[in-house]
């Protein structure tokens, strides 16, 4: 999901998508899958050269991936969605001065427990074995690229650089997750637990563990048969309660998570022992899955004038 916080920098994404040749193209992709150029360009009824700058202009604005795949007629570019929504946030746009940003590596976990299936990997090698929990405490895990486990947390410290007169008005957190099975279910059902300062805020049910396609970041080496991408998701929480996407999940507000000025955010996520549906969590970081990031974080705050 892209979200907007700052219109003026996203013109340049309103104007790739102000072509209805554009959004046929991600309509297609959205509905069949990744595509070679030369069928797109069927499909539309145009030919190749007329589609290659549709299709550089997606490219450029991060909304489709291109791949070089060698076919039965020479070299083919493979489109793929990367991007299929969107939510325009009007209330950071006018208020975007008043925002700092910050992001956690997926591996700087302060806290875990984790229970097989588990494992951790970096973008060149796994680390230590798969199904060994012991390896979560390894050094080496600040570089990590990938986590994954049945059942378990992990617990970060957010950076909380409120000063004494700012009051949060929204704490926004973006990362790719999905569930985690053995090997890869795409219907695999998990309850994953939200947690800010020890208060549980909302439950989310992943819909499965993603393998369909490679992820766009995934190492090459990777096994084809594990998790290769998750979905993006938007945790927010406000004055008017807890969101994910856009979408109210719960009454939970800023005031019941008690942010203190200077004092680090615990962001908790969690599979518990008695969820109805234990499928798993697997986190993605930068290098790894569909989206190059690892946990973002946005405070939108105000001044305290009392």
């Amino acid at each position: 999901m892209i979200n907007i916080s700052d219109l003026t920098q996203a013109l340049p994404l309103f104007k790739c998508l102000g072509s209805d040749i554009r959004i046929s193209v991600l309509e297609l992709l959205s509905a069949n899958g990744p595509m070679a150029m030369k069928d797109i360009a069927e499909e539309l009824g145009i030919t190749a050269g007329s589609l290659s700058p549709h299709i550089k202009m997606l490219a450029d604005n991060n909304l489709i991936s291109i791949k070089f795949e060698t076919g039965k007629h020479g070299l083919q570019r493979i489109c793929t969605i990367i991007e299929d929504k969107m939510m325009i946030d009007f209330e950071a746009a006018v208020n975007n001065k008043n925002i700092y940003e910050t992001s956690i590596a997926i591996g700087l976990y302060s806290d875990y427990s984790a229970y097989p299936t588990c494992g951790l990997s970096t973008a060149e090698h796994l680390i230590g074995v798969v199904d060994d929990p012991k390896f979560f405490s390894d050094p080496e895990r600040i570089k990590a690229g990938i986590i994954w486990f049945t059942v378990g947390h992990v617990e970060y410290m957010v950076p909380n650089y409120l000063e004494d007169d700012q009051l949060p008005v929204e704490l926004l957190i973006s990362f790719e997750i999905s569930s985690e099975a053995p090997g890869i279910k795409e219907n695999w059902p998990s309850d994953i637990s939200f947690y800010i300062n020890n208060v549980p805020v909302c439950t989310w049910i992943s819909p499965g563990d993603f393998g369909k396609n490679p992820g766009i970041y995934t190492p090459s080496w990777w096994d084809p048969n594990w998790n290769q991408y998750g979905l993006l998701k938007f945790l927010s929480i406000s004055d008017n309660g807890t969101f994910i996407d856009g979408v109210k999940v719960s009454d939970v507000n800023l005031n019941d998570v008690n942010i203190i000025p200077g004092t680090p955010i615990k962001l908790k996520m969690e599979v518990a022992e008695d969820s109805i549906y234990k499928g798993g969590l697997t986190l993605f970081g930068s290098s790894f899955g569909n989206y190059n990031q690892d946990i973002k974080v946005r405070m939108q705050y105000k001044q305290n004038n009392s």
